[in-house]
């Protein structure tokens, strides 16, 4: 079982020196770490068995810690550093908690081992370690677990603080709820992750581009070159499908009166789109209803529209048309397929049907095996929902943006 045993003959000011040491020990040998590390503070928490953070504070149970050798004391800090970074107890969204915490472990794992941070704790407190999950986000790895009835309850190395309705809870390392509820607020939540992101660029800034893991570059690129926002983005792209021209068929009222006649301008208000949805993977009913409902509301706004719907994976299912006559709710379609991935089957479908849209519209995981699709057919747009990811997928073309869930 993976529990501290019971503070009896602890040296507490030995189990902060060696957390002290650790630090110090990643700032020289992995500066990245030790800069992230140096951040949080240390916490004394009787309610943890193991240790946990909640992206400001490293709590930690005393009796724990003295297991530990200095090396996997660093491993551990390092293991809390990335949780961070990943932003994982921001993540889970709709995910099932304990096999969500279980992806987290399996990802900052891979990368701690793969860096040479520490060692990985053995014996009953061993972290969980999969090489095939190498280069994986959380989101994947959760799915490939969710497919393993063996792996969703395994313990992990630390304890998991969640935020639900603006609160942090902790559950143990069998994702038991511990009845603790930490004092921060939706907007300390908010405060933290800002903080979070400063401490990410600063820390690299730090380490130098040498010293700063692959996974983490790519977090700092999103950072530093921000994508906007999906609904802002699928708005626009929209709009841009308008054509505005000018024609005597409408005159200029405003110059009418001085004797000038000028062409009006005439809008063509007709929406004439195609939206292809990616369901290669086991996509979130809440978050396909999220996309479709923000899809429907910017079709409200017009008069005459006409939206083609696919869904995708090696090849294209229940293509329907929905138009402004027929009334039809865009929220109520349904998806299928389910298989594989291959964007080029959006692109052989529509040349096969002959069919070139003013704007095509990708809602994707952005996991494919081959080519993204061609650029040169139509305008394409791609909203990606792995927007939390450690590598993010950046399309070859077109305008694109991340689905992001506030919190």
């Amino acid at each position: 079982m993976n529990k501290a045993v019971e503070n009896k003959n602890i040296d507490k000011q030995k189990v902060l020196e060696k957390l002290t040491g650790a630090r110090i020990a990643l700032l020289l040998k992995q500066p990245f770490f030790g800069n992230m590390a140096t951040r949080m503070e240390l916490q004394e928490a009787s309610w943890c068995p193991t240790a946990a953070t909640d992206g400001k504070n490293f709590y930690y149970n005393p009796a724990f810690i003295d297991q530990l050798s200095p090396k996997e004391t660093e491993f551990l800090i390092g293991h809390e550093v990335l949780h961070i970074v990943f932003d994982h107890f921001l993540r889970q969204d709709m995910r099932e908690k304990q096999p969500w915490n279980v992806a987290a472990d399996y990802a900052v794992n891979i990368v701690l081992d793969d860096e040479n941070v520490g060692e990985m704790p053995q014996g009953d407190n061993k972290g969980l370690i999969d090489r095939k999950y190498r280069g994986w986000n959380a989101e994947r790895i959760y799915e490939d677990v969710m497919a393993d009835p063996q792996k969703q309850n395994q313990q992990t190395l630390d304890v998991h603080i969640d935020f639900e309705n603006g609160k942090a809870r902790v559950k143990d390392a069998n994702g038991k709820d511990l009845n603790v509820e930490l004092n921060i607020n939706k907007d300390e939540i908010k405060k933290i992750k800002d903080d979070v992101r400063a401490s990410v660029l600063q820390s690299a800034q730090v380490a130098g581009n040498g010293k700063t893991p692959a996974q983490i570059r790519g977090v700092i690129q999103e950072l530093t070159d921000p994508v906007i926002d999906w609904r802002e983005l699928l708005r626009q792209q929209i709009q841009s499908t308008i054509k505005n021209d000018y024609s005597f068929t409408r005159i200029n009222r405003k110059t009418q009166h001085s004797g000038i006649v000028l062409p009006g301008l005439l809008e063509d208000e007709t929406i004439d789109i195609a939206i292809a949805i990616d369901t290669s993977g086991s996509i979130e009913e809440k978050k396909l209803k999220d996309f479709m409902s923000e899809v429907q509301g910017i079709m409200d706004e017009y008069v005459d529209y006409k939206i083609k719907i696919w869904c995708f994976d090696t090849s294209v299912h229940n293509p329907q048309e929905f138009t402004s006559e027929s009334g039809e709710d865009i929220t109520e379609y349904e998806p299928q397929g389910f298989g594989g991935t291959d964007f080029m089957a959006n692109w052989e479908y529509m040349k096969q049907e002959g069919y070139e849209p003013k704007k095509l519209i990708v809602f994707t995981d952005g996991e494919t095996w081959d080519k993204w699709g061609d650029p040169n057919y139509c305008d394409t747009c791609w909203i990606i929902h792995s927007y939390y990811s450690e590598n993010k997928p950046k399309p070859p073309f077109g305008a694109f943006s991340y689905y992001d869930k506030s919190i």
